[in-house]
């Protein structure tokens, strides 16, 4: 078995960014997932594509979030029994965490199938937009358990110390869904039901090359090498720790789905199209900051267990200066090009242009805020602290229903772009210096208990 990196004392700044990296790069490459779809269904079917796309994507957060909650959940857990030098617990919380996606894969197919269409009717998708958003859901029903699995996988993976790896599986990913988005829109036409096709394919690939991770020599666990033990207390502990992440995933979906609800009373078809083109445009900061807080998560959870908190500080310090420069430099290239970003999606439809542009400007004008807040979750989520990591995501839901509710009769259209930043605003002020008054407080503790023993050696 191979030793560690987590487990030297070299410098935090490089082994936070030899995690971030590829913690970064796994989730602009999930993120592509959305993107690339958007891109070829923008180009050869059209707006009433790019919103039947968006109706769908609220559907379809929650089977994407539940492997998101068994990736962080379980990939934590591990983590903190590794800090703990507990490695026949992290196995015992590797594998449960396997059997966790065969129990939720489940569950996510019979939700879609019995769900899917009524949550659709509840956005006021009408005609082909409708039809379009059932086509793409129907094939992720079928395939549900690959979705689920393909999220968790490489978290857990990156947890077993190989995020190098984990990286790698979901870049194979990306580029298969690429090749086939070209095949099944451009060349077959199978319109969105051929996007769906593309993703679920390219995530079958990934989980194909996890296994072949995991049971090979390279695993750092060695999961299948040793006795397989699933824990229903591991269970338990990885939901109650990774339900804030699911939460955090389904707020974007939520909120998204209000959105559309508004924006078809308050706008048109045109209106819920360019929020589709602003939603990917902010996609690319938010996997991004996703991606610093989960590169954050290993170090901070192996720190907490081994109770190294002025090195949990210095983490979530880096990791807040990287989030926060992150999101203002793609704010300012956004405001600075939109028409050159708008274009990867449309062909050149000026009302679309013009809409998406506004929704640039109101909309993700405080969205570095927005990763903030995520790093603010995953930090407690990372320390153990599931339920406020949980009341964060939730926070992060509630704020935005009085602003959704008031700014478009307010202000109208530009109403219901102006509510996410503004809520944002409101949510950062609270939860930023809560996270930091936490790390002040443990730092403090690791004074206390270190101060004795100097004392003693003085003597």
């Amino acid at each position: 078995m191979h030793t560690s990196s987590l487990e030297h004392n070299g410098s935090i700044s490089r082994t936070f960014w030899r995690y971030t990296i590829p913690a970064i790069a796994a989730m602009i490459v999930n993120g592509l997932y959305q993107l690339v779809d958007g891109v070829f269904v923008g180009h050869y079917i059209g707006a009433e594509g790019l919103a039947a796309i968006n109706i769908a994507w609220p559907v379809i957060a929650l089977v994407s979030g539940l492997g998101l909650l068994i990736g962080m959940g379980s990939g934590s857990l591990v983590s903190i029994y590794r800090g703990e030098e507990k490695i026949p617990a992290a196995r015992t919380a590797m594998f449960t965490g396997l059997m966790l996606i065969i129990v939720f894969g489940v569950l996510a197919s019979l939700y879609l199938a019995f769900l899917g269409d009524p949550l659709i009717g509840l956005q006021g998708a009408q005609g082909m937009t409708q039809a379009y958003a059932a086509d793409y859901i129907r094939v992720f029903s079928l395939c549900a358990m690959a979705t689920v699995a393909s999220g968790a996988l490489p978290f857990l993976i990156r947890n077993d110390d190989s995020p190098i790896v984990a990286t790698a599986m979901m870049v194979v990913g990306a580029l298969t869904n690429i090749v086939l988005d070209y095949l099944f829109i451009g060349v077959l036409h199978w319109g969105l039901a051929g996007a769906a096709w593309a993703t679920v394919i390219a995530q079958l690939t990934t989980v194909a090359m996890a296994f072949v991770y995991l049971l090979s020599r390279h695993s750092y666990l060695s999961v299948f090498s040793h006795q397989l033990q699933f824990s229903l207390s591991d269970a338990r502990k990885s939901v109650a720790m990774g339900v804030s992440s699911l939460v955090m995933y389904l707020y974007y979906g939520v909120l998204v789905a209000f959105h559309n609800r508004l924006f078809v009373e308050y706008g048109s078809p045109i209106s819920i199209a360019s929020f589709a083109i602003v939603g990917y445009l902010m996609t690319l900061y938010y996997v991004v900051a996703e991606g610093i807080a989960e590169g954050m998560q290993p170090q901070v959870s192996f720190y907490h267990g081994a109770r190294q908190f002025s090195n949990i500080a210095k983490v979530a310090k880096l990791a807040t200066m990287v989030s926060l420069g992150a999101g203002l430099l793609w704010l300012g290239v956004l405001n600075a090009f939109p028409e050159h970003v708008i274009g990867w999606f449309t062909t050149g439809d000026p009302a679309l242009v013009d809409e998406a542009t506004l929704g640039i400007r109101l909309h993700l004008s405080a969205m570095y805020l927005d990763g903030l807040i995520i790093l603010a979750s995953m930090y407690f989520l990372s320390v153990g602290k599931g339920g406020t990591s949980l009341s964060i995501s939730v926070a992060n839901m509630l704020v935005q229903f009085p602003f959704l509710a008031i700014m478009p009769k307010l202000f109208g259209l530009q109403g219901v772009w102006l509510a996410m930043p503004l809520s944002n605003i409101v949510l950062a002020s609270i939860v930023i210096p809560l996270m930091w008054r936490h790390i002040k407080r443990q730092r403090r503790t690791e004074t206390h208990r270190v101060t004795p023993s100097l004392a003693t050696v003085s003597q």
